[in-house]
């Protein structure tokens, strides 16, 4: 590891991913992931890796998904807008069996659903990790690679305008310009024309007319992935002040960090409250938010949209509580604003009112 350094989120991630072993990474700016594709563009030269500043997120996810075929590890990335426009690509991503992962700098709301449900098509499902800030980005944004590669997956860093903007003191790992390791399934070129070329498809690994080819089969085998995904993915969450709870306020990403504050706070002064953060959102840890919320009588979940993730705790909980919604950050309607008004009082205030 470095040394400690105060780093804004978007040049210690670009850091973390290049140190995880990036060595590819396309994008199309939009405030507020710009500076991560500015600081991949400053750092991935150092190592003999390339950045693509892309016409659109279209040619973005298509260049990554290219690079992402040669075997070695690449990522892309936008904020929610723009991960729109690459939802097909995932989708076919996935069902190829690719390793990639996508950043998502969100710039106010909360997609929780296009994070976890995706708007591609077929029954696709990717990783979702949910930092709540640049120390844990760190972190995170290495585990994504490792999981990416382990998996053959797309694994989506779920952020924000909070996340990339503030700055932290944080040690960030090394990197080394050593090319790393290229899988056996990775394709070079290498065995065109040697009646044994290898394919990477969402269709499949075979020819059309040869036997090993099965659409249905290939649908399938991708189903038991997911299933294997959702099963062998360790759900990572951080609780607190659970076990003897009147209320349970969940939240994730960067407002979790904000409602673990306010509940400290709220704690301090007599108020029975705890707190429970997904960070993976898929899989959802549900069978230990289940077990955060047993106790109490009441479960509150504040987002940084309409309510989205409520669904998936209501899921979790199996109707043991009742789960109310209480809203999320309000907006500055003075200009255009890259994200909404998120303070402590305003959050002490609605678990209050969901505690009474």
């Amino acid at each position: 590891m470095s040394e400690r350094v105060l780093i804004e989120g978007s040049e210690a991630m670009a850091r973390a991913a290049v140190a995880a072993g990036c060595r590819f990474f396309a994008g199309y700016p939009m405030t507020p992931f710009t500076e991560l594709l500015e600081y991949m563009a400053a750092t991935l030269p150092e190592v003999n890796g390339v950045c693509m500043n892309a016409e659109s997120e279209l040619e973005a996810v298509g260049m990554a998904w290219g690079a992402a075929t040669t075997g070695h590890l690449a990522a892309t990335g936008s904020t929610g807008q723009g991960l729109s426009l690459m939802q097909e690509s995932l989708s076919e991503i996935t069902n190829a069996r690719l390793p990639l992962v996508v950043f998502n700098m969100a710039r106010g709301q909360g997609d929780y659903f296009q994070a976890t449900r995706g708007g591609g098509h077929g029954d696709y499902r990717h990783i979702v990790l949910a930092p709540m800030d640049v120390p844990e980005a760190v972190e995170l944004t290495g585990l994504a690679f490792e999981m990416a590669g382990h998996w053959r997956t797309p694994v989506m860093v779920l952020g924000d305008y909070y996340l990339a903007h503030t700055y932290q003191a944080v040690s960030v790992p090394a990197f080394h310009p050593t090319a790393p390791h290229v899988p056996d399934w990775a394709l070079n070129g290498s065995s065109g024309g040697s009646g044994a070329a290898k394919i990477i498809s969402p269709l499949g690994g075979g020819v059309e007319g040869e036997e090993g080819f099965d659409l249905g089969a290939h649908y399938a085998a991708c189903a038991d992935h997911i299933q294997d995904m959702a099963t062998g993915v360790e759900p990572l969450i951080d609780t607190g002040f659970c076990d003897d709870a009147d209320l349970v306020v969940a939240a994730y990403g960067s407002v979790g960090k904000f409602v673990r504050y306010a509940c400290l706070r709220l704690r301090d002064a007599g108020h029975r409250v705890g707190y429970v953060r997904p960070i993976t959102l898929w899989p959802f840890p549900s069978e230990a938010v289940h077990k955060a919320a047993s106790g109490s009588a009441k479960v509150a979940v504040y987002e940084q949209n309409m309510g989205q993730m409520v669904d998936d705790v209501r899921l979790a909980t199996m109707g043991a509580v009742p789960v109310e919604f209480i809203g999320g950050p309000s907006w500055d309607h003075s200009g255009f604003g890259i994200g909404p008004d998120i303070n402590v009082p305003d959050i002490s205030q609605r678990i209050l009112e969901a505690l009474t």
